[in-house]
């Protein structure tokens, strides 16, 4: 049973049982609520406000789970418990459920991290509400959440380390750590970001603990019952949602706080702005097609390898993206070499960072030669081409259409 070698019937129970009571309390608790709702309006929670909603959790949504946590909140507050061993509580639970994902037991594990994010919460409002906030408890509070989501992440990579999947577990336990990490230096040099992204760490909770929770089930229902070592569809699901959403998040608050500290809000910018931004759009996805048109063509037809392939797609569409550049450009022929001379040091880089970069990773087994591209040029072009773009190959056409602006005025 520890190792997870339980029947059908046995995977469906230790799934279900714990998702039939909660959802069972989450129902009354609706039903109450509900009524609540229509004769007081919304319960209020000046804590769960401040922190803000996002897509999968919006306010309302947040204002009912702390309605419905009161129960729970009540007796962690009577029984006189610090906040630190909430604290290290939920991490301890966490852990657990990072072993019992590892050995397999995928709705053991999914129900002890969700567990555990409910802890997460209540220390934090424990503190507060006895007085008890101190700068070590929330340094606690802080690193031990990131064992907590490293450990639940890890034991997911130990149960896929066979499979690809190990590959995005992987990707999601570097954004998982690298969200909160943008978070705190950003608030540590004055820009506050916890509104930024999709993918924070209620979210997070969710996607990888329903989805580990629910998983038995669903593989009995969809796939063979009998399988001692199932995918678990939902989990994957999961674990995928969450390596793109980190990533994602933690991009979108990179370029975030860049701005804000360089002071560059976006927010007003004039039409000569935006007309670039739009051009430069246009040309890295018509040149981005014809790289990965001609990659393919030339791997498939003339049986090139995929980095001398890569490195040739990457010329041919630095050729077209400064093509359309110059098209649209307004400059005289006097500023337009400096910018050809520059972009072409950069082109000629990107195509031995791509190829390198392709070849590196196609190393690994089983690495499909297109995603291998797609992977590398994109790592690549958000690393070295836009940032060379924009504060080097066409930064004299930018400061010409800034003074323009400037004299219009």
């Amino acid at each position: 049973m520890v190792q997870g070698h339980l029947s059908a019937t046995a995977r469906v129970w230790t799934a279900m049982a714990p998702a039939l009571l909660l959802s069972l309390y989450c129902l009354v608790g609706l039903a109450i609520y509900m009524v609540r709702y229509a004769i007081k309006g919304p319960y209020r929670d000046p804590e769960f406000e401040a922190r803000g909603s996002s897509v999968l959790a919006n306010m309302w949504v947040r204002l009912y789970f702390a309605w419905l946590m009161q129960p729970l909140w009540r007796v962690v507050l009577r029984s006189g418990v610090p906040p630190t061993a909430i604290t290290t509580l939920s991490a301890l639970v966490a852990i657990a459920a990072g072993l019992s994902l590892a050995a397999g037991r995928f709705a053991l594990g999914g129900w002890l991290y969700i567990f555990s994010g409910i802890l997460d919460i209540l220390d934090g409002r424990l503190a507060r509400k006895a007085n008890k906030v101190t700068k070590s408890g929330g340094a606690l509070d802080s690193i031990l959440d990131r064992y907590a989501d490293s450990a639940v992440l890890a034991g997911l990579a130990w149960y896929y380390r066979d499979s690809w999947v190990l590959g995005a577990a992987l990707v999601a336990l570097i954004g998982s750590n690298l969200v909160p990490y943008i978070r705190a230096r950003g608030e540590a040099a004055g820009v506050s970001v916890k509104e930024v992204g999709v993918m924070q760490r209620a979210e997070r909770i969710i996607y990888i603990g329903v989805g580990c929770a629910v998983s038995p089930v669903v593989e009995v229902l969809l796939r063979d019952p009998a399988d001692p070592r199932p995918l678990h569809l939902a989990a994957v699901l999961g674990v995928i949602l969450l390596a793109v959403g980190t990533q994602v998040t933690a991009l979108h608050r990179l370029v975030y706080v860049l701005a804000a500290l360089d002071g560059r809000t976006g927010i007003g910018a004039s039409p000569d702005t935006r007309d670039r931004d739009r051009h430069s759009l246009v040309a890295a996805t018509v040149a981005t097609v014809t790289d990965f048109g001609l990659m393919v063509g030339l791997v498939a037809i003339y049986e090139l390898t995929p980095a001398a392939a890569t490195a040739i797609g990457c010329v041919l569409g630095g050729i077209t993206n400064l093509s359309i550049h110059l098209l649209w450009s307004a400059s005289g022929r006097e500023s337009r070499l400096p910018e050809v001379r520059r972009y072409a040091f950069v082109s000629f880089t990107s195509a031995l960072l791509n190829a390198g970069g392709v070849w590196v990773l196609l190393a690994l087994p089983g690495v499909d030669y297109r995603i291998a591209w797609v992977l590398v040029r994109t790592a690549v072009a958000l690393a070295w081409n836009f940032p060379l773009h924009r504060d080097y190959v066409f930064v004299a056409r930018a400061k010409v259409e800034a003074g323009a602006e400037a004299v219009r005025g």
